[in-house]
């Protein structure tokens, strides 16, 4: 009787899981908090449903939801792959999936180059379409001062580029079972990942333009803005590749987890060179660099 349930493939076939349906729960919810918190700011009420849900309270929840939903469903890809369900062809589908999602992600920022590169190629036909992206013809519009691109930002580039070394470097000493190389590459990618966040925090603030008052700070603050969103999640990734490696987890055989947090990584590596070289280096060609920035 045990021969005929024992398993003689590589393919894992799970048990069943409540995290899909209560993870689409947390996302329609935080897709109605989002519009009902967007209309709440603009002082109108959001009522689908005949009652007003405006405010912060359902955008809150869902989120929430989600983050539950991400904790148990990657808590049991972790015991199932301490089980010793990711086989060899598991494993390589896990890739594939890592692959498709960067994939999407890349689409992301292609959206965001897309609508920068259409108005600062084109600033006059902008003026014409949309007469409130005030640009004098030029790029930048004519009113803007902007950041100086070999301070702040330039500073952002070498702290990416380092953490790219570190993470490399633990990946490295994963290889060669290098317990304490692995701990301390990971501790400083993380920590270069939260002085970034930090840097580039410093630099919204004190930024000379608002996302308001112009499309120049419209299309700057969505692309890098997106793009911080992104180091802030790689760095929680990584923090958690951290404990996980500090509690004895990933073998030189067996480190998905963490390689799908390195190749994230290099990814938010790759995206912000893009960003520096055109939105910051590009488009302050000949512009006035703003004061101190």
């Amino acid at each position: 009787m045990a021969e005929a349930h024992a398993k003689h493939h590589d393919y894992h076939i799970i048990d069943p899981s409540p995290w899909p349906f209560i993870g689409s729960v947390g996302a329609l919810l935080t897709a109605f908090g989002g519009v009902a918190y967007m209309q709440y700011h603009k002082g109108n009420a959001f009522s689908p449903f005949g009652f007003d849900i405006g405010g912060p309270w359902l955008l809150i929840v869902g989120l929430l939801v989600v983050l539950y939903t991400m904790f148990g469903w990657w808590s049991d890809t972790i015991k199932e792959g301490h089980e010793g369900h990711h086989t060899r062809v598991v494993a390589l589908h896990l890739r594939y999936g890592m692959i498709m999602f960067i994939a999407s992600e890349v689409m992301f920022f292609v959206a965001w180059f897309w609508a920068f590169f259409d108005v600062s190629l084109y600033p006059g036909e902008v003026e014409q379409v949309a007469r409130s992206a005030y640009t004098g013809g030029v790029w930048p519009p004519q009113s803007i001062e902007v950041l100086d691109p070999f301070h702040l930002p330039l500073y952002n580039t070498v702290i990416l580029l380092l953490s790219g070394t570190t993470v490399t470097w633990a990946h490295h000493a994963l290889l060669h079972n290098d317990r304490k190389g692995l701990v301390a590459g990971l501790a400083l990618t993380v920590a270069l990942g939260v002085l970034f966040s930090f840097v580039q925090a410093y630099e919204y603030m004190h930024a000379p333009f608002t996302f308001h008052d112009s499309i120049y700070g419209a299309t700057f603050f969505m692309a890098t803005g997106f793009h911080g969103f992104h180091v802030f999640v790689g760095t929680i990734f990584l923090l958690v590749c951290l404990i996980r490696a500090m509690k004895g987890d990933f073998t030189p055989k067996h480190h998905f987890g963490f390689e799908a947090a390195a190749w994230y990584w290099h990814f938010v590596d790759v995206v912000w060179l893009f960003l520096f070289a055109s939105i910051y280096v590009w488009a302050s060609a000949g512009a006035t660099i703003a004061a101190g920035h």
